[in-house]
Order: structure tokens, then sequence, then C-alpha cells
């Protein structure tokens, strides 16, 4: 991989990780349709690094808040609300390593294409303007707290096909529930921790057993790169989710699914 061509990974990934567009469909296509040489499991694993010290970064006081509180909480503490937050989280995390540990290689192995990644990103634009059309200013869910993290989880797992976007997902089954849109999508990133976590340390733990030598500059420059443009990303998305909405990631959805029908029905490198 040359400098540039990693540069541009590495920003894709922290730009992607959390709009709802696909990170993952974004970092298939450069190799599917540019020829470009796969990226490879140790960079992987730095995005991932980069990715996830964005998302603590931004959400520190938030975490250092539900630590504190669930320590407070287990001593005696009157308010179980940091406690059941963080009982959210595991919840809603739990379908997605199911789901990873039982089907991970083979969604690897024969979803990973472009005409899959055509159809999920076409299929779930359409779910994410609907989501759009149906969001509230205001909390006002349609299922109980517990059942809401269930639901999202199940659709946090639906991420792991590629084109599908776990923030895009997430967010969309949240507004369906009835969160508004702030909760929707700081729910959506938090939820995006113990995932990101998880899957690092998986591809950390693969990587150490490959025993392959590792370029250690060019990964923390890719991390680094990473995580620079995830925090911005971030940041900037919450700002404009209420102003803009959802639908400029509809129509840029509709739009690339086209252009890789187009793709496929043609035959070129697919």
């Amino acid at each position: 991989m040359s400098d540039w061509q990693w540069i541009i990974l590495a920003l894709v990934q922290g730009l992607t990780e959390f709009l709802p567009i696909s990170s993952s469909a974004h970092l298939v296509l450069p190799a599917q349709l540019l020829g470009w040489p796969d990226q490879g499991l140790a960079f992987d694993v730095a995005v991932h690094v980069g990715t996830l010290a964005a998302v603590l970064s931004y959400y520190r006081l938030r975490l250092i808040q539900l630590a504190q509180g669930a320590i407070a909480s287990l001593h005696g503490g009157a308010d179980r609300a940091p406690l059941n937050d963080i009982g959210f989280l595991a919840l809603a995390t739990l379908p997605a390593v199911l789901v990873g540990f039982m089907a991970d290689q083979w969604i690897e192995t024969h979803l990973r294409s472009v005409a899959v990644i055509a159809a999920t990103t076409l299929a779930f634009a359409i779910l994410l303007a609907l989501a759009d059309r149906r969001a509230s200013p205001d909390d006002r869910w349609y299922v109980g707290f517990w059942a809401m993290a269930l639901l999202m989880g199940l659709a946090q797992a639906l991420a792991l096909v590629p084109g599908v976007s776990r923030s895009g997902v997430t967010i969309t089954a949240a507004l369906l529930l009835g969160m508004s849109y702030q909760r929707a999508a700081d729910t959506s990133f938090l939820m995006s921790i113990p995932v990101i976590a998880g899957a690092g340390l998986l591809k950390t733990l693969e990587l150490i057993g490959q025993g392959a030598a590792v370029d250690w500059l060019l990964l923390c420059s890719a991390a680094a790169f990473a995580a620079l443009s995830a925090y911005a990303c971030i940041s900037l998305f919450l700002r404009l989710l209420e102003r803009v909405g959802l639908m400029p990631f509809v129509w840029y959805r509709l739009a690339l699914g086209t252009l890789l029908i187009g793709l496929v029905i043609a035959g070129e490198n697919v």
C-alpha cells in the first residue's frame, strides 16, 4: 500500500465509522473496484484502535459519570440509572457478539461482495428515509427500556453484513422506536464502544497468532488519522443532525447503491 492509499483508507474509516453510510462498504470498495491491495489485518487493527480512541475521547465525561454512578449505586446509592444504562449497553451488545461468533466467517466468505453492498446500501437507505420522516424532536418511546436495548442490539447485529452501516441501522431502529435524533445518535455511538473494542481485540489476537512483521510507524500514523477524522465526524454529525436530518445520507446511499448496481450489471471487477 502506498502512503496516499493508507492515508485515504484511514481517513475513510474514521469518517464513515460513525456516519450512516457503512465503513465496511467504503473499505471493501477500493480493493474490489480500484484494484488496491488489501489493507491487511494489522491495518484493520490500527484503524479500529483509532476510531475507538475517538469515541472514548468524545464521550469521556459521560463514561466517567456512568462509572462513578454505577459504583455509587453498588455501594447503596439510590440512583439506579447509571447501572441501568450500563445494562442497556451490555444487552444491546449481546446480539452482535452472538451473531459475530456464529456467522462471522460465513459473512466474511459469502457477503463481502459489491452485489451485496449495493443491495444493502439501497435497502437500508429506504429504511433510513422512513426513520427520518418519523423522527420526533422529543423522546416518545413505543417500547420499554429493556425492549429498546434488545431491539437496538438486534439492529446492530445486522451491521455485520457489509453495506448496512452500524450507526445507520441503530439510529434507524432508535428513531422508529421513538427516540429523538440526539438520543438516538448518542446511544448508537455509545453502543459502538464495546463492539469496536471487541472487534479490535479479536483482530489483535489474530494478528499476534500470525506472528507477522509489523510496520509500527505506519500503523500508529493510520490510527492517528482515523482517530482525528472520527472525532471530527462525531462532533460535526451531532451538531448538524437536528438541522439537516438524515436525508443527505439517504441520497448519498441511493446514489452509491445505484452506481454499484450499474457496476454489477456491467460486470466490472465484481
